[in-house]
């Protein structure tokens, strides 16, 4: 169900971010720009190590060293009131404030973030005396133990230790505490990625009911896109730590414009119809301390061109621009200058 509004909760531009320092930095992002609207589930897809979860974590100024965030921007509007600020900028105790209450974050590896030696009800509990301190004990616990009936485990599990818990439900657990003070935006860094598919399949189904019921936006971040298709509104694809693709689920599903994209597409089996052979992506990601010239992914493209190893393609719109709107790729196949695109290229994506 599509339940998203027009209007931008987080603005990512420019966002640049380097890991090391001097000669030795390596480039982890490259200029990103990304823009969530309110209420809307975001995918953000790719291979292992092309940025995706350096991108949340810098957002959200949570990067670990040697993580160094070099320029950019990362403004917050909030839905609720008039509150607007660069989150690259704000001070600690603006920055306190605004974690769990604006944004949450439910970390990769979450069901193994419990503490051990602690029940679930005083996690859950630590965490809103954190930012509701005037709340009496009574009202913390009826607080807990309604987040954990909101994402399917009974009440009475608050007395549960971790270990008692399956994985399904620790993840379960940590998702009800990021949902605690009812944020604006939750983001989810490979969350079922731990977990089998019948698990997985509940816990997605059980997130999409509680964005419906409580409205916060979703950043989805999965090396997954064949997931993204069934549960995101929008997906951006990323690449040696730059957005290639950003289109609706719908419009990439159909037609993925970039070749990477087409290749993340056809790298998984189809669930009906005739046995298919898969095509999978030749080679493998480009060293970052070492990126080819123009297109970082010219040397895997099969659709690449002399312009590609010379020129770096922007994200903007394709030449398709009114038919797709929502639609931005970094390719030079659909350059506006570009007068002779692969006929293949234009058959499979037509």
């Amino acid at each position: 169900m599509n339940v998203h509004s027009n209007q931008p909760v987080l603005e990512i531009r420019n966002l640049s971010v380097d890991y090391g320092y001097d000669d030795t930095a390596i480039r982890a992002l490259r200029g990103v720009d990304l823009t969530l609207h309110a209420g809307e589930v975001l995918g953000l897809a790719g291979e292992s190590g092309c940025g995706k979860s350096t991108l949340a974590y810098a957002a959200t100024r949570l990067l670990p060293p040697p993580g160094l965030i070099t320029g950019g921007e990362v403004v917050f509007t909030s839905t609720r009131d008039d509150r607007r600020f660069d989150l690259l900028r704000a001070d600690d105790r603006l920055l306190r404030a605004s974690r769990w209450e604006d944004t949450a974050i439910v970390f990769q590896g979450a069901m193994n973030s419990l503490n051990p030696v602690y029940r679930i009800g005083r996690q859950l509990t630590d965490a809103i005396a954190a930012h509701r301190p005037r709340q009496s004990a009574a009202e913390r616990t009826a607080r807990a133990h309604e987040l954990l009936e909101l994402v399917g485990i009974p009440g009475d599990r608050l007395r549960s230790y971790p270990h008692q818990l399956s994985g399904g439900m620790r993840q379960r657990v940590m998702i009800a505490m990021a949902l605690a003070l009812e944020p604006q935006i939750v983001i989810m860094d490979e969350p079922t990625t731990a977990l089998d598919v019948v698990v997985q399949r509940q816990i997605i189904q059980q997130l999409m009911r509680l964005r419906t019921e409580l409205g916060f936006a979703v950043v989805f971040i999965t090396h997954d896109v064949s997931l993204l298709i069934e549960l995101a509104d929008r997906i951006a694809v990323m690449y040696a730590g730059q957005i290639i693709e950003d289109a609706t689920a719908v419009e990439m599903y159909r037609a993925p414009r970039h070749p990477y994209t087409d290749g993340l597409l056809h790298s998984f089996p189809p669930l009906h119809g005739p046995r298919q052979e898969l095509g999978g992506i030749p080679g493998s990601p480009p060293d970052l301390m070492a990126l080819p010239s123009g297109c970082a992914f010219a040397p895997r493209c099969r659709f690449a061109f002399d312009r590609c190893r010379t020129d770096q393609p922007v994200l903007t719109k394709t030449a398709l621009g009114d038919e797709e709107p929502h639609r931005r790729v970094a390719c030079l196949q659909h350059d506006r200058d570009v007068t002779a695109i692969p006929d293949s290229l234009m058959v499979r994506h037509s």
